[in-house]
């Protein structure tokens, strides 16, 4: 039997993460595969051929893409130049739809299956895409609950198949019971832009907030991804350290988070852990996207409840004043704390359980045989 072919396209840290269990799971099913595309780390372990370095891919923000705009023209030019060469079985999407969506309108023409998992956030903004999806794209695999009525309400054929944090989250810390109130973790964010806008302030308010209440901080590092030795060291007297590549057993050994927004809040949600959200963008790109979205909330985890079920900072309210004021409610009222416990403890149901990226590379694997 020939070894099939996949082109994959997964632009961020996360996408990297959902991408690789996808390809382990797909490899389970039909053997080994041949991998080209974009992607991280993981994706690189298990073989894919990447046609740019993943830093340079991890772009956040209007005005910071259209700044490498040269770059990811070029790139769009040699992903369509690979895909018409190699001609893949199929060509999966992962999220980032700037580039995505841009290239599925280029590759259409070839007749090659486009499925696209983890699809982009329509439901929040730039909802004409959804139109785009619905002509493009041959599958659309969904990992929170309310994108697949949202797609099936826009003519798209959609499945939920689950969320992959589910089987990518230590059993043991789902849902696990909440530790003493002594330790703050901090995820300040997986690109770099964000992490330098969120981590000073973060810093600084639990600077306060452990000064006060006697308390100890973590923050959630990556090696290799940012230099956060240069901003930690005039805190390490304020009872901070950093721990690198275990966020997971960071967030589940404290009893507040204090998050940047995105897969993050989710995480913390799954592990039953009451959480600060905060978000903070540069000033053309923030602009931009308030006349975009019209939505109430922005934390995924208040998404998926759909209420706001953890307080949210958004852009001039992410200040350390504010992030103390939040985390004093959440630690010094018992009842309100565990209210938002109890919220939390719905939410890896929600999810689909686990087995995600079994479900979805069960769907795919049509495509391969």
């Amino acid at each position: 039997m020939e070894e099939a072919s996949l082109f994959l396209s997964a632009g961020d840290p996360s996408g990297d993460n959902a991408a690789a269990r996808l390809i382990q799971s797909l490899t389970e099913l039909t053997g080994s595969i041949n991998l080209a595309g974009l992607g991280g780390a993981r994706l690189k372990k298990l073989g894919q051929r990447q046609l740019a370095e993943p830093d340079d891919l991890a772009v956040l923000g209007f005005w910071e893409v259209a700044k490498q705009a040269r770059f990811f023209k070029r790139l769009l030019s040699s992903s369509v130049d690979e895909i018409r060469q190699t001609k893949p079985n199929c060509v999966i999407l992962i999220d980032y739809p700037g580039f995505n969506l841009r290239l599925a309108e280029r590759i259409k023409p070839l007749g090659i299956p486009i499925v696209y998992y983890i699809t982009p956030q329509v439901w929040a903004w730039h909802k004409k895409r959804v139109h785009q999806i619905r002509k493009l794209i041959d599958r659309v695999l969904v990992i929170l609950p309310f994108e697949e009525r949202f797609f099936r309400e826009h003519g798209v054929e959609s499945k939920f198949v689950g969320h992959y944090l589910l089987e990518d989250i230590p059993a043991e810390y789902i849902a696990s019971p909440v530790p003493e109130k002594n330790r703050l973790c901090l995820m300040p964010g997986s690109r770099p832009q964000e992490i330098e806008r969120m981590l000073l302030p973060m810093l600084r308010a639990v600077r306060m907030f452990n000064k006060k209440y006697g308390t100890t901080a973590v923050v959630a590092a990556v090696k290799g991804r940012f230099d956060y030795e240069k901003y930690i060291e005039e805190f390490r007297t304020d009872n901070v350290e950093l721990v690198y590549d275990d966020a997971r057993r960071a967030v589940a050994e404290s009893s507040l988070v204090l998050t940047a927004s995105g897969t993050a809040t989710l995480e913390a949600a799954i592990i039953g852990r009451p959480m600060v959200v905060v978000y903070k963008t540069g000033s053309i790109t923030y602009h931009i996207a308030k006349r975009l979205i019209k939505l109430d909330k922005i934390g995924l985890v208040n998404l998926v409840l759909g209420e706001k079920a953890v307080p949210e900072l958004i852009q001039s309210d992410a200040s350390p004043e504010k992030m103390m004021a939040e985390l004093e409610k959440l630690y010094n009222d018992e009842a309100y704390y565990n209210s938002v416990v109890e919220k939390l403890r719905r939410v890896p149901q929600m999810l689909g359980g686990t087995g995600a990226s079994r479900r979805a590379a069960e769907l795919i694997a049509e495509y391969l045989s």
